[in-house]
C-alpha cells in the first residue's frame, strides 16, 4: 500500500482538516492546525507531505522521525502541529487496514469511557452560575471557565475580586461536587497569579490552568510552594523534550498536550506514559473538531492516568459550525453522566460527513484570537 494523495480542508469555525488518501482505497483523516494560524499550518503540511507520496502508510515511527528529525530546524507550533495532524490520518489509515480502533493497535483499552468537561462562559466570561447550572443539568460533572479578563504585571485587586465573584457563584450554582476547571489562559503574570490562586483555593477547584505562560513554566514552583491546588499546563507545549523538564521540576498535577499541536497520536502517547513516572495526570487539550477529539480518545483509552477529557461541544468558538456538524454518526460522541465511551470503530472510529466538509471548505475561515490592549494601550495577553 502506498500512499498516493491528499486533500487540505480549511472549514469553519477556526480548523483544518487533512484527507489522506492511499491507492488501495484506504482513507485517513488528521486535523492538523494552530488556531488562528490555519494557513501557516497548511503550508507546513504541503511541505511534509512531499515526503510521504509514495510511501507506505503503515511505517508510522519511521515516517514521524524523518518528518520531525529530517529538518535541521525543528518542533514549535507549526511544524508539530502539522505532524500531528499528518500522524493522526497515518493511524486512521492503519486501523482501518487491521479493521481495529487505534487503541488496540497502541496497547489496548485501560478503560471503555472518560469523564470530559464543558466549557462555560466565554473569553470575557459574566452571567456563569446559571451557564453551570445548565451544563450539569444536560450531564456534566465537570466544567471549566476563564478565570479572568486581561491583567496587567500588577493590577487592581478589585479585578482579583470580580474574578473570585465569578467562580463563587458557580460553585454556588453547581454544589461541591461537580469539578471545576479554572483557565488563566496565560493572561495572568506572575505576581498576580500567586494572589489569584491563593484567593481561589476556597473554592476546590478541580484545576487551575496555565498560571503563567509556559515561557514563564519557573514560576509554577513558586505557584505550587503557595497553594494546593492542582496546577495544569502543556497546551502550548510541543513535544516530549518540553515536557520532560516540567515534569522533572516537579511543579504540575496535571499535563495538557493536544494531539493536534504536540505531533500527533505517536508523540502525544509517549508524552502522557512518561508523565505516569512521575505520578502526573493527564487532560489533553482539545478546543477542536472531531477529528482532533477523536484521536485524544483513542489516546485516552490506553493511559492509565488520563483522568478527564475537553470538547467543544457549544464552546463559544464555534460560532456558526460546532463539533458535531462534520460526522455522518452525531451519536459516537454522544456523552452520559459526563462521559463519553471510546469509539470502537477501525481507525479514529468515526465516520466524516465528507459531503458537509467540502461545502464548508468551500465557505473556509480566516479566524484570529483578538489582540487586546490594557488602559495604556499596551498590549496584553488573550
Amino acid at each position: 500500500m502506498k500512499i498516493k494523495s491528499y486533500t487540505l480542508y480549511q472549514v469553519p469555525p477556526r480548523w483544518l482538516f487533512l484527507k489522506i488518501e492511499t491507492d488501495e482505497g484506504i482513507t485517513g483523516w488528521g486535523e492538523p492546525v494552530i488556531e488562528g494560524k490555519a494557513a501557516t499550518v497548511k503550508a507546513a503540511v504541503d511541505e511534509m507531505m512531499e515526503y510521504l507520496i509514495g510511501k507506505d502508510p503503515m511505517n508510522i515511527e519511521d515516517h514521524w522521525n524523518v518528518l520531525y528529525r529530517g529538518g535541521f530546524y525543528r518542533g514549535g507550533p507549526i511544524l508539530m502541529s502539522a505532524l500531528a495532524g499528518i500522524d493522526q490520518a497515518l493511524w486512521d489509515i492503519k486501523g482501518k487496514f487491521y479493521n481495529a480502533p487505534i487503541h488496540q493497535l497502541i496497547g489496548g483499552k485501560a478503560r471503555d469511557s472518560i469523564k470530559v468537561y464543558s466549557w462555560i462562559g466565554g473569553d470575557r466570561p459574566a452571567d456563569v452560575g446559571l451557564a453551570a447550572k445548565t451544563i450539569v443539568g444536560h450531564g456534566f460533572t465537570a466544567v471549566k471557565m476563564n478565570a479572568t479578563e486581561e491583567l496587567q504585571y500588577i493590577d487592581s485587586f478589585q479585578k482579583i475580586d470580580e474574578a473570585i465573584k465569578r467562580i463563587a457563584a458557580v460553585r454556588d450554582a453547581v454544589g461541591a461536587a461537580i469539578g471545576i476547571g479554572i483557565d488563566f489562559h496565560g493572561r495572568v503574570h506572575k505576581p498576580m497569579a500567586k494572589i489569584l490562586a491563593k484567593e481561589l483555593e476556597a473554592f476546590h477547584p478541580m484545576f487551575i490552568e496555565e498560571p503563567v505562560l509556559p515561557e514563564n513554566n519557573e514560576a509554577l514552583r513558586e505557584i505550587a510552594n503557595h497553594v494546593s491546588i492542582p496546577i495544569a499546563t502543556g497546551e502550548r507545549m510541543f513535544s516530549r523534550w518540553q515536557f520532560k523538564n516540567i515534569l522533572m521540576d516537579g511543579y504540575v498535577d496535571i499535563i495538557q498536550p493536544d494531539l493536534s499541536h504536540a505531533g500527533g497520536i505517536t508523540e502525544c502517547k509517549k508524552i502522557i506514559s512518561m508523565a505516569e513516572a512521575f505520578d502526573v495526570a493527564a487532560a489533553p487539550h482539545c478546543p477542536l473538531g472531531p477529528i482532533a477529539l477523536a484521536a485524544c480518545l483513542q489516546v485516552d483509552a490506553t493511559c492509565h492516568n488520563a483522568f478527564i477529557q475537553e470538547q467543544s461541544l457549544g464552546i463559544h468558538y464555534n460560532q456558526g459550525s460546532d463539533l458535531l456538524d462534520y460526522l455522518a454518526d452525531k451519536t459516537i460522541f454522544k456523552f452520559s453522566d459526563g462521559f463519553v465511551k471510546i469509539p470502537e470503530g477501525p481507525g479514529l472510529g468515526i465516520s466524516i460527513d465528507e459531503e458537509h466538509v467540502r461545502k464548508m471548505a468551500a465557505v473556509g475561515h480566516n479566524w484570529k484570537n483578538p489582540v487586546w490592549r490594557h488602559t495604556d494601550n499596551s498590549v496584553a495577553e488573550w
